[in-house]
């Protein structure tokens, strides 16, 4: 039998009476139109088993997405029973769960301005800029992130990385006015301007870093962790040319089973907006993903391994 109704109404599937979305709605509308056998087949409203609802277009469904939402934290809701894990408000998690997003749809762009070839695979995109140059990549957006991270709380003596090479950039030696002399494999510090910590000097020191660090030196410059003990702001990172690294921006748990779920963000190759991506394997959860004991962590544009997760610290 095939169902039919006469006006515009919406079928979502229930899930612990939240809603997973998938490139921001599991959403059908119907007008006037059959609805797939696949979907539901059925002759009146009461033949609607427990697994599918019908609502009204006027009313509003369920969703894991605010589209309202300025934050991260106020964007991707949780699911039902779960809660956001606690967070010190001066950690690097606040911060990361309180950045600031663009307006819900916005486009991951190409450092150039150009859309990005594939706009299904994110959810939400964070308002950094990406500069004009292909340099922020992976592994740079993580570094990003972090660096304004301690600037904003006034650690900027803590902020470093190393080059592919293994050299130590120290951003409190750019703040005196050193800047870096690279000769082939070989690196030196020579002074050449005046102390300063203005935004431009930061963004300058970081220039440098995206040119001469990467998956390869992240990826030994970093803490590795168990991914039972992840926390936010720890990093997947593959080095390679090319790797591939993205960043846990958000953790929720149930309180009831202990399960967690988190959020993952990342930049790629070129150069492009800072974004959150989906979960490719569930829809239903989609962007969240579970933290659990499988072996690979599958992203949309890569597979990570668990024990690929590392820290800043």
């Amino acid at each position: 039998m095939n169902f039919r109704k006469i006006g515009v109404v919406v079928i979502g599937i229930l899930l612990s009476g939240c809603v997973g979305t998938n490139d921001n709605e599991l959403v059908t509308e119907i007008n006037n139109e059959e609805v797939s056998e696949s979907v539901v087949q059925a002759n009146n409203v009461d033949d609607i088993n427990s697994d599918t609802i019908i609502i009204e277009e006027s009313n509003q469904i369920i969703s894991l997405i605010d589209p309202a939402g300025d934050t991260v934290v106020e964007r991707i809701l949780c699911p039902s029973d779960y809660e956001r894990v606690e967070e010190d408000e001066d950690a690097f998690g606040s911060y990361l769960r309180k950045s600031q997003l663009k307006p819900h749809g916005s486009e991951v762009l190409l450092f150039d301005g150009r859309s990005k070839w594939n706009q299904s695979i994110h959810i939400a995109v964070l308002d950094i800029d990406v500069g004009d140059r292909d340099l922020q990549q992976c592994a740079d957006a993580t570094m990003r992130l972090w660096a304004e991270f301690l600037r904003s709380i006034g650690q900027e003596d803590k902020i470093h990385f190393n080059f592919t090479n293994g050299f130590r950039v120290e951003y409190s030696k750019w703040m005196e006015g050193y800047r870096i002399k690279v000769d082939g494999n070989n690196v030196t510090w020579i002074k050449s301007k005046e102390p300063s910590n203005s935004y431009d000097t930061f963004m300058g020191y970081m220039q440098i870093i995206y040119a001469y660090a990467g998956t390869l030196s992240l990826e030994n410059e970093l803490q590795a962790v168990d991914v039972g003990d992840m926390k936010i702001g720890d990093v997947f990172v593959q080095g390679g040319s090319p790797g591939h690294a993205v960043i846990v921006v958000d953790m929720a748990e149930n309180a009831n089973t202990g399960e967690k779920l988190f959020l993952l963000a990342q930049s790629f190759m070129p150069a492009q907006s800072i974004h959150i991506l989906i979960n490719p394997n569930n829809e239903l959860l989609s962007p969240w993903y579970v933290l659990d004991d499988r072996e690979n962590i599958e992203t949309p544009e890569w597979n990570f391994k668990k024990t690929d997760l590392k820290r800043y610290e």
